[in-house]
């Protein structure tokens, strides 16, 4: 058994296809400056209509939103820093090639080398993008699957995003990396394509041979070569109730999110941009628990416009009809670096100059979005969060702020919803401890985990070192949700959870016992959350909050979960 990280779920066996590229490059004949530049151009300009076919397929079969990484790969190819570094080679004397990968590497490792997880993936699309025209100076052909009689498991040192959007789900039943992580383009490409992928397993290229019989395990990010028939038998009788499940989890369309017990939650989506209304609808998602707006302000060199995101939440509040939609506010900084702000580097960027404490200072660019979010709310049912609050005087402050954008509408006879509702997540220990004053400021809670957990358990969540230590089952973490719901519900309002543990199968017999009203998941975990919702019943819950709020430990918090379920 082989181990790697999980990229996209699912169970696949076949025969493995080695992908190897020969390189054509030791038989390149280098020419004059003029004539090397001349085919550079000619190179330049194959790649761009190469990349504008994959992203009108994409479109067609992806979506929109996956689309969109080729238009930032077209970008790229005009950057002229990027084409400066490919000429100032060829001025030199290098060949074309030479001259392409040279600046490949510079630019990779140049993103590589940032600490922002988001910006550290952008090397893969460098590496996509010039190593296309790279292959164009060449001749040499950097598509992989051709002519194959058989479905395969696609093995590779590396995949690109032009490489994955390209696959034929006919062809290849999963794929297996030596690179690459959970947040690549590939691998959000895999999930949304419902392809197992299983990457970054170091040196797997050297361990296994073309035509290698394997099964590809993408949720447990596991890969066995050469399987015994009883594991083969095994695995393939997962695999059916695998699908079976899926299959399943279809009938849940439509249905109401109502336990046996009669009380109703709601099973909202967390969502990066219009182009994923699709996805809330084809999930039957009951509206949008979080509209991560910071998604409008990356793969740009400046700012958006007022108009620019009055378009987008439109989009988003009229798809959604008469289903809620919760818009975050700018939640920059932390992991989320957006390079055209020009942020001063930070000793600790997660406890920083980020999210509220951002926007407040900057109201130039707060007033902007609030604006575009108060004139879209009057399209449907729009509601405005704000992120990382933890004072009285932050909340404050922001509501102050939403009531002068709305005086301001007003004085320009501009529409908008006067009725809005405002809430704030609760990702902090603080505002936890603080919940039951927060409670009269706000119409609403979200519980934001991923930040609550590991603020709470001093865990910096991208460390992989310590990365045992960070879990929404530690006991403090489950007391202080628990202290936020009752909090929140004594003052009359909503509680509902953002964060990743909103969807985890475990918590979610727990997150409904201790009263959450609404579960905000990603769109693939909608109909299954609402199976497990339409199974509970006092009886089956029982005492189950006292009993887990008295267990000392995560693990015998998980112990207890997986008996109930």
């Amino acid at each position: 058994m082989i181990k790697g990280i999980p990229a996209s779920a699912g169970i696949a066996i076949a025969h493995v296809f080695k992908h190897l590229i020969k390189d054509r490059s030791e038989t390149y004949v280098v020419e004059s400056q003029a004539i090397e530049k001349e085919k550079l151009e000619c190179a330049l300009g194959r790649a761009l209509d190469q990349i504008h076919a994959i992203r009108i397929q994409a479109e067609t079969e992806l979506g929109q939103e996956e689309a969109r990484i080729f238009e930032a790969h077209e970008m790229l190819l005009k950057d002229p820093e990027i084409i400066g570094k490919i000429e100032e080679g060829i001025k030199v004397g290098l060949g074309g090639p030479e001259a392409v990968g040279r600046a490949q590497d510079s630019f990779e490792a140049l993103f590589s080398a940032m600490d922002n997880p988001y910006l550290q993936e952008r090397a893969a699309d460098i590496r996509d993008v010039l190593g296309r025209v790279r292959n164009n100076l060449l001749g040499q052909d950097g598509m992989i699957m051709q002519g194959r009689d058989e479905p395969v498991i696609l093995l590779c040192h590396d995949l690109t995003p032009s490489d994955t959007a390209q696959m034929s789900k006919k062809s290849v039943l999963g794929f297996i990396t030596e690179i690459g992580g959970a947040a690549s383009h590939s691998a959000i490409m895999a999930r949304k394509m419902e392809m197992p992928a299983v990457v970054g397993v170091s040196e797997i290229m050297d361990t296994l041979e073309d035509g290698t019989l394997v099964i590809v395990d993408g949720g447990a990010g596991v890969v066995i070569a050469d399987p015994s028939q009883e594991t083969l038998d095994s695995y393939r009788k997962k695999k059916r109730a695998y699908d079976q499940k899926k299959e399943a989890l279809g009938k849940m369309k439509g249905l109401s999110s109502t336990s046996l017990c009669g009380r109703r939650v709601e099973i909202a989506c967390n969502i990066a941009g219009p182009e994923d209304i699709a996805l809330v609808l084809e999930n039957d998602g009951e509206g949008v628990g979080l509209f991560r707006s910071e998604f409008l302000y990356m793969d740009r060199d400046s700012l958006p416009t007022e108009e620019q995101q009055f378009q987008a939440y439109k989009k988003v509040v009229e798809g959604l009809a008469d289903r809620p939609v919760i818009i975050r506010t700018l939640d920059v900084g932390g992991d989320k670096n957006i390079p055209y702000l020009n942020m001063k580097e930070e000793m600790n960027p997660f406890l920083g100059y980020r999210a509220i404490r951002y926007c407040l200072n900057e109201e130039a660019v707060f007033m902007t979005q609030l604006r575009a979010i108060l004139r879209a709310s009057a399209y449907g049912k729009a509601k405005i969060m704000f992120p990382m609050i933890s004072s009285i005087e932050e909340i404050r402050c922001a509501k102050a702020y939403v009531a002068s954008a709305m005086a301001a509408l007003k004085h320009e006879k501009i529409a908008y919803d006067t009725a809005i509702e405002i809430g704030m997540m609760i990702e902090i220990p603080s505002a936890a401890m603080l919940s039951d004053l927060f409670a009269k400021e706000v119409d609403f809670f979200s519980i934001g985990t991923n930040d609550l957990v590991q603020y709470t358990v001093a865990v910096d969540r991208m460390n992989q070192q310590i990365s045992d230590l960070y879990t929404p089952m530690h006991p403090s973490v489950l007391r202080l949700v628990h202290m936020v719901i009752e909090n929140g519900h004594k003052a009359g309002i909503w509680v509902g959870m953002c964060g990743e543990a909103a969807g985890i199968e475990a918590l979610v017999p727990l997150w409904f016992a201790m009263g959450l009203d609404e579960f905000s998941v990603s769109p693939s975990a909608v109909l299954r959350v609402r199976e497990q919702i339409r199974s509970f019943n006092k009886n089956t819950l029982g005492d189950l909050v006292d009993t887990v709020l008295e267990l000392p430990t995560a693990n015998a918090v998980k112990q207890r979960l997986r008996d109930v379920l």
